[in-house]
């Protein structure tokens, strides 16, 4: 048996929305484990409730019954200001529509999670630099999201995500709004910084090539992973 820490636990967990008066239940009874360092695939065609996984493992949602363990705590006990502390410092979070802060550049993109943080000086700068030339951006530190093509604002959001050191990544299809050839480029960054640094990664994809790169690949059916 491994002996790998458990950082993320789901236990049992129910999600459902309420549409044209009826309830419609999404997540059935899901459970799932993620072990430190590991790399996990959640496969699924649209609408099966990946994305609304994905809120719910970032604590953006609550179950409506469950419970989903970071590290031990669970999510749902901690109020918004423990909550949002314990994201900025445990997660980094990589979307399909980038969600860069278009009035800063690429750079202070990603230097912006540390100084949420609370820190400043040299070694943020130094940090987010050295990140961006992981990413091969490092020709493009000054530009502006609207300066850089989509495979590149991707590429920012991927070392953003990564510059806090957050022991887990999810990833929502980050290559969903690429074409093919940029969207293996965008992938290839993203695992090699998460590999190279240890980190774990929870990728939501409908992608069955992409999915192959993680450890463990996971199908989302009738509400409940198989």
């Amino acid at each position: 048996m491994s002996t790998q820490q458990v950082i993320l636990a789901a236990r049992h967990v129910h999600k459902g929305f309420v549409m044209g008066g009826q309830k419609i239940e999404v997540l059935k009874g899901l459970d799932l484990q993620l072990l430190a360092g590991e790399t996990l695939a959640i496969l699924g065609p649209s609408g099966s409730g990946k994305s609304t996984l994905l809120g719910l493992l970032a604590g953006l949602e609550t179950p409506d019954s469950g419970e989903i363990a970071l590290r031990g705590e669970v999510l749902s006990e901690l109020d918004q200001a423990a909550l949002t502390r314990y994201r900025a410092r445990y997660l980094g979070i990589v979307f399909q529509q980038f969600h860069l802060m278009r009035h800063l550049s690429a750079l202070e993109n990603v230097m912006l999670p540390l100084e949420i943080a609370g820190q400043s000086g040299r070694t943020v700068r130094q940090r987010a630099v050295e990140l961006l030339e992981q990413v091969r951006l490092g020709h493009r530190l000054d530009h502006y999201p609207h300066q850089l093509s989509g495979g590149e604002c991707q590429r920012v959001a991927i070392a953003r995500a990564l510059s806090p050191e957050p022991e887990l990544i999810l990833a929502d299809e980050p290559s969903g709004n690429l074409d093919q050839e940029t969207g293996e480029q965008v992938m290839g960054a993203l695992f090699e910084m998460v590999r190279a640094q240890g980190r774990s990664l929870i990728l939501v994809t409908h992608n069955p090539e992409q999915a192959m790169r993680c450890d463990r690949q996971l199908h989302l059916q009738h509400g409940q992973l198989v």
